[in-house]
């Protein structure tokens, strides 16, 4: 791309970030390098790429998630767009749909609410995933949402009651993880932990 061509792109996606009201097809247009999710309608930047435990957390789940579940279940993780509308568009780290819904996935993402979102939280992120996030996928009626944080491998379990989403467990350490709709799940966090190595 030239310099021209380069600086009017980045041009125009400053001024969509400007905008409300924007649509898929306004975040799908976006090419300037950085990564956004559609917020009603309005862009927020996401932050500068996750931590390397963050990522190796993320990694460790899907392997022990698709070791009991990768039969029934499709395992996808970041960065890959849950599109819940035409104005909303989320970036979780993992998400679970049931091989029975295959129809909601296509080449753009995954259109429509899957069956378990997971959160793997950072401190630039905490309040937008507790909060922002818990709200969001409650809204559009996600059953189940999972909140992991990677330094103290605490998993937070919330799920869907009556439009909003209650916090039904929380699992450390040997506890053995189990879901009131996922009945594949089984695994623990300390194996999640042990092959995780302390970074400063």
């Amino acid at each position: 791309m030239s310099d021209k061509k380069n600086r009017k792109s980045k041009s125009a996606c400053t001024e969509l970030i400007k905008e409300t009201n924007l649509t898929y097809d306004d975040y799908a247009s976006i090419d300037d390098g950085n990564r956004y999710e559609l917020v009603d309608g309005q862009l927020e930047l996401m932050s500068p790429a996750p931590s390397v435990i963050h990522q190796m957390v993320s990694f460790q789940m899907q392997r022990n998630i698709a070791e009991s579940c990768e039969k029934d279940y499709v395992i996808l993780n970041a960065p890959i767009d849950v599109i819940l509308a035409d104005n909303e568009v989320r970036q979780p780290d993992l998400v679970l749909i049931h091989r029975e819904r295959m129809n909601i996935l296509s080449n753009r993402g995954v259109v429509g609410p899957p069956d378990l979102v997971v959160e793997i939280l950072s401190p630039s992120t905490l309040k937008r995933d507790k909060i922002d996030k818990l709200n969001t996928y409650a809204n559009f009626r996600i059953p189940e949402y999972w909140t992991v944080e990677p330094k103290t491998g605490i998993l937070e379990q919330y799920s869907l009651h009556k439009n909003q989403y209650n916090l039904i467990n929380i699992f450390q350490n040997d506890e053995p993880i189990t879901s009131p709709g996922i009945t594949c799940i089984s695994f623990t966090m300390a194996e999640i932990m042990q092959s995780i190595p302390n970074l400063d």
